[in-house]
């Protein structure tokens, strides 16, 4: 039997020597033995040995010249690390590997290093080099685990490279890298507290940063170093709130933890008494300093500060997370930031949660609890998902319990109560218990129900089951107190039951009430003591303790009957094992009996003994957590845990909120004219205006000769001054339909108002539409209305200047679309035209041919505003410069008959997405045709469903006639294929379609003649494309060319040395590639267009339709 054995392990030994040369060969066989071999050898190895020479195969294949082998190798390596297996004798064998030129084998190799670099920390030592060499690897994933590696070695000694590597990476291009970068403070921080200062720099460059992969990651870090320097989040605060929706779940987390806290010591309470806080408070929200002072009779209310509202209305549409912590901080935000009748809000979403796992469960319970004592009404209408489900476990059943209890009133009392009667009956006792004592707290709290409880509570106890018969005893005891003289038959029932009873807490708890109100029993209560001095030497102590009480207080008020069994269990007591029974005993001894040593002390026996005690109060086991802030380990532990931070108190005051006021360049006041306003400003409007738009309200009635008036006052600021603002009176004139002079307009008033009113029709019509356009151009989000978009609410005071005007810009945003309406008539009829490439050169021109300028020296001011406003959210490598032509090319979305009234056209402005760097924007024009107000207009389902859409706020109406701008973000993936997706009403569902060009899948991109011939030489072959072309005799020049080529394509002019060559350069907005375009313009109007860039579907594509546009007239 032996020899067969060893036999069969000789075979295993040579079969594992086949399957190693098999390996060598880069065979694939079985790598592990069947389940027969492995009970063979089960009883010959350990699993050390085992593990050994598992090491030893991996070894070889680590030092094998094969990369495959090593990569396979790897991977094995991880694997084991991921089961929880120990692999550290590999590591000098893996370190070798670190300077590998493959980048997956170095990826996993880094892997490895930081799961054993703190164990292994002389040979992680020696690798240092080339960890500094990765941080200048051009894979940024090869960079970001480098610097993961090197700050996961603690070792004091190397504190100074980890700093440099830190601030480097601060630095880096990628948003990957920066992200690791944050992460590494902590562990540097950890390791050498001494080096907060420098820490802190680098977390404050890093608040600065737009991309939404480094938010959550830094707020971390700030909250690891510096959590008390609050003056970092000043200016950071509203970007931090706008970029919120777009962080992953677990940064959100953090961010909106942090933010809680900053809101709770930078604005003032919105719970004080008298604060009004209705539906129509929007309207005092909203309100501008000049009505506020209208009727100075009526009290201030309480208006929120835009900055706290900012925070709420941005961390809303998380409550619809998949992620429940997420959910859970959304929660906790609501209640302890956003006014009282706010906070319902987030029901709906905390009971959604209930359908998690039990962990989860449990933790939302808790939380639930705590807000169901202080406001039932939240949870009352989801009362029934609090109900009790038999597969639930004990706790989650007692947190249920704990809620019903909370939220039970005198309407649903008696709903409450049935179900309370069924659980009683459940098999698990310490539920039922609960249960018993959940019925107690109904009963305190309403009065109403006392008696039907009280005596539900009697007839449990004949219930078989002890568990149940002792807490219904505790229970009743508690309810007699309150009202004990009307119920002295329950006391008499419950004498009768003590034989059968034998739980001591509920034998203790009759002998109190029997002792208590002795008086009331006066028969019952001496023959029950009978009993007990029989049994007195085998009742549990808290039983005996409750004998002596009950001796004492008979031998005062029934002396005659009593007296002898009093001195009888007296003694008993004297000699108890228990020091507590003994030392009851001597006390109530001398307290009771007169002797000589007792002294006057007897005379208030009865007082003592039997003074009214207070009835008992059941209250919540969750009444006091609210002292913790919801959400953290101390509120669910009910005490105070290891780093937690109490939340602060509001302040009485409100600080100074210009600190969140970041500062931007000023618009430019020149192009202001007020000819253009198509209505009077709404509230939501006077909210973002200040005393200029105040001037302008003053100097302007709301009938229809509004417009006049307020053309006219332009025209006599013009005539006062021509030479400094003679391109506005000119403007002015321009839209007006009148003559350039101011002198001529201010003698024929009735000739104006006669064109105006020709003219208002039209400007009514675009210029709603318009004006909304010029202000989400100037916020690169979503118009100033305040149903659309939550970045109008972060702006700071400078940006509320510029966005206060916004009546102003719709006239230059409306002689924008009135050109490109009419652009075409113009091309056919007009010899001359003024292109941008020579606004240096601009001279006055008439009305008509003024407009193509005009419009262009409007876009490029806007465009180098927003420049300033630094709203973009773009890698440094992108530089986005402002487009030579920006054409503005409207398509319709859908149709007012076929929309049901609501019509909606949409355009590219190319600009940067704001909500991802990946996305394309999107300005969606929403119009209402109908004679009805539109409701909760927003975006339904999409097709296909991973289709990536960052969608607007749901407007909540549209007036009739009324239009809105609102942005959207798509990832189209550089696909020219359509977005399909619903437009929604509250009554309907429209499916629409977004289509782009190939040409707005683009951005610009800034380089040199040099770097483009450079990166050209770099996509060659068949990433290469060129096909000569035709051109129109009208596009030869060179300015003709590049309005072609930026009409098709959102593109960057690169300069040229050479003057037939065209180069234009730009990155794909999903993926980043570049796009180089290049035009060598030859003889007889041929040219050599190449197109140079990895998307090679998406060259043909733009070859076509440059080839087009350039040979178009």
């Amino acid at each position: 039997m032996d020899g067969g054995f060893f036999l069969r392990s000789e075979a295993m030994g040579a079969m594992r020597t086949v399957m190693v040369s098999a390996e060598n060969l880069q065979l694939s066989l079985k790598t592990e033995p069947s389940q027969e071999e492995q009970a063979l050898t089960q009883n010959n190895k350990s699993p050390k040995e085992t593990d050994k020479i598992g090491n030893e195969d991996l070894k070889e294949m680590l030092e094998s010249n094969k990369e495959s082998l090593k990569l396979e190798a790897m991977k094995r390596i991880v694997g084991l690390i991921a089961k929880g297996k120990n692999a550290s004798e590999l590591f000098p064998a893996v370190v070798k590997n670190v300077a590998n030129k493959n980048i997956e084998l170095k990826k996993l190799v880094y892997v490895y290093l930081v799961r054993y670099a703190e164990e292994q920390q002389d040979l992680a030592l020696l690798s240092i080099s080339t960890f500094q060499r990765a941080l200048k690897d051009p894979n940024q994933f090869i960079r970001a685990s480098a610097l993961r590696v090197l700050s996961s070695i603690r070792v004091p000694i190397i504190v100074p490279i980890m700093m440099l590597a830190i601030k480097e990476s601060a630095a880096d291009l990628s948003p990957y890298v920066r992200k690791t970068s944050a992460h590494a403070i902590q562990k540097l921080y950890s390791l050498d507290p001494d080096q907060k200062e420098q820490l802190i720099e680098v977390i404050e460059k890093l608040l600065k940063d737009k991309s939404t992969l480094v938010a959550g990651s830094v707020v971390m870090a700030f909250e690891d170093v510096c959590p008390d320097r609050i003056d970092l989040i000043h200016k950071n605060y509203r970007k931090l709130c706008n970029l919120l929706v777009d962080v992953e779940e677990w940064g959100q987390v953090v961010i909106i933890s942090m933010l809680t806290r900053y809101a709770r010591t930078q604005f003032v309470s919105p719970w004080k008494e008298g604060a009004m806080f209705d539906e129509n408070n929007d309207k005092a929200f909203y309100e501008s300093d000049s009505e506020e002072k209208k009727d100075p009779t009526e009290d201030k209310p309480y208006i929120m500060d835009p900055d706290h509202r900012l925070l709420l209305r941005n961390t809303k549409p998380l409550l619809q997370s998949r992620n429940t912590a997420v959910v859970m901080s959304v929660a906790q935000l609501y209640w302890h930031l956003a006014p009282k009748h706010e906070v319902s809000v987030v029901t709906k979403s905390l009971v959604r949660l209930l359908r998690s796992h039990r962990e989860v469960q449990y933790i939302v319970l808790q939380n639930i609890a705590t807000m169901s004592i202080q406001r039932k009404g939240m949870f009352e209408p989801s009362m029934k998902s609090f109900y009790v489900r038999s597969t639930d476990a004990t706790h989650i059943k007692t947190l249920k319990l704990e809620i019903l209890t909370n939220l039970a009133n005198e309407a649903n009392i008696s709903t409450i109560l049935r179900e309370f009667q069924t659980y009683v009956k459940s098999q698990d006792k310490a539920f039922a218990a609960a249960t018993i004592q959940a019925i107690g707290r109904c009963a305190t709290n309403i009065s109403e129900v006392a008696d039907t409880c009280l005596n539900g509570l009697v007839l449990l106890l004949s219930n078989r089951d002890e568990t149940v018969v002792a807490e219904s005893v505790v229970v009743i005891k508690k309810l007699l107190q309150t009202q004990p003289t009307q119920h002295s038959e329950i006391i008499k029932h419950m004498a009768k039951l003590f034989d059968n009873i034998t739980v001591p807490m509920a034998r203790a708890s009759i002998l109190w009430l029997m002792g208590e109100y002795c008086e009331k029993v006066p028969k019952i209560a001496p023959d029950v003591l009978r009993k007990m001095a029989k049994s007195f030497t085998v009742e549990e102590d808290i039983v005996k303790l409750q004998i002596v009480n009950l001796a004492a207080k008979l031998y005062l008020t029934n002396s005659k009957q009593t007296k002898l069994l009093t001195q009888y269990i007296l003694n008993l007591g004297k000699y108890d094992q228990n020091y507590d029974i003994r030392d009851r005993t001597r006390f109530i001894r001398q307290l009771i009996v007169p002797s000589e040593k007792s002294g006057a002390l007897n005379k208030y026996a009865r007082r003592i003994l039997l003074a009214p005690k207070p009835a008992p109060v059941l209250e919540s086991a969750f009444k006091d957590r609210d002292r913790y802030q919801l959400g953290t380990l101390s509120h669910s532990l009910n005490t105070k845990a290891s780093g937690y931070q109490e939340l602060p108190d509001w302040p009485a005051a409100a600080p100074d909120q210009s600190v969140r006021n970041v500062e931007i360049i000023e618009p430019v006041k020149e192009w202001a004219p007020s000819v253009g306003k198509a209505k009077k400003p709404k509230s939501g409007d006077k909210f973002y205006s200040d005393e200029e738009d105040e001037k302008e309200e003053e100097g302007s009635d709301s009938s229809g000769s509004e417009d006049s008036s307020s053309s006219s006052s332009s025209e006599e600021s013009g005539s006062e001054s021509e030479e400094e603002s003679s391109e506005t009176s000119e403007k002015t004139s321009s839209d007006s339909g009148k003559s350039s002079t101011g002198s001529e307009g201010s003698s024929s008033d009735s000739v104006q108002n006669k064109k105006k009113k020709k003219t208002k029709k039209v400007v009514k019509k675009k210029s709603k539409p318009a004006a909304a356009d010029s202000d989400s151009d100037e916020n690169g989000n979503g118009p100033v209305a305040s149903s659309s978009s939550s970045s109008a609410e972060s702006s700071s005071v400078s940006e509320t200047d510029s966005e206060g005007d916004s009546d102003s810009d719709s006239p230059a945003a409306q002689k924008k679309k009135n050109n490109e309406k009419s652009k075409p008539k113009v091309e056919v009829k007009s010899k001359k035209e003024v292109s941008l490439l020579d606004l240096d050169d601009f001279s006055v021109s008439p009305a008509p041919q003024s407009n193509t300028p005009k419009s262009a020296v409007l876009s490029s001011s806007l465009l180098s505003d927003l420049e300033g406003l630094s709203l973009s959210n773009v890698s440094p490598t992108i530089q986005v410069t402002t487009p030579s032509f920006g054409p503005m090319i409207t398509h319709e979305l859908l149709h007012h008959m076929t929309g049901k009234g609501l019509s909606a056209k949409y355009h590219f402005p190319r600009q940067p997405c704001l909500y991802q760097p990946s996305m394309v924007a999107v300005q969606v024009i929403l119009t209402n045709s109908s004679d009805h107000a539109l409701e909760e207009i927003h975006v339904g389902e999409r097709n296909p469903a991973s289709l990536n859409i960052h969608c607007f706020n749901t407007i909540e109406r549209l007036e009739p006639e009324a239009s809105v701008t609102v942005s959207m973000g798509i990832d189209f993936s550089d696909s020219t294929q359509a977005a399909n997706f619903q437009l929604c009403t509250k009554e309907d569902g429209f499916s629409v379609s977004i289509q782009p060009a190939v040409g707005e899948l683009l951005m610009p991109s800034t380089m040199t003649e040099q770097d483009f011939c450079k990166e050209q030489g770099k996509l060659l072959g068949m990433n290469e494309i060129s096909k000569t072309i035709t051109m129109a005799t009208a596009n030869t020049s060179s300015q003709a060319i590049s309005k072609q080529v930026l009409s098709v394509a959102n593109l960057g002019v690169v300069s040229s040395s050479q003057s037939n060559f065209h180069r234009f350069a730009g990155r794909t907005v999903s993926s980043g590639d570049l796009v180089l375009v290049s035009l060598e313009v030859k003889e007889s109007c041929s040219a050599l267009l190449t197109i140079n860039t990895e998307k090679s579907v998406m060259a043909s594509m733009l070859l076509r339709d440059l080839k087009q546009a350039l040979a178009q007239a």
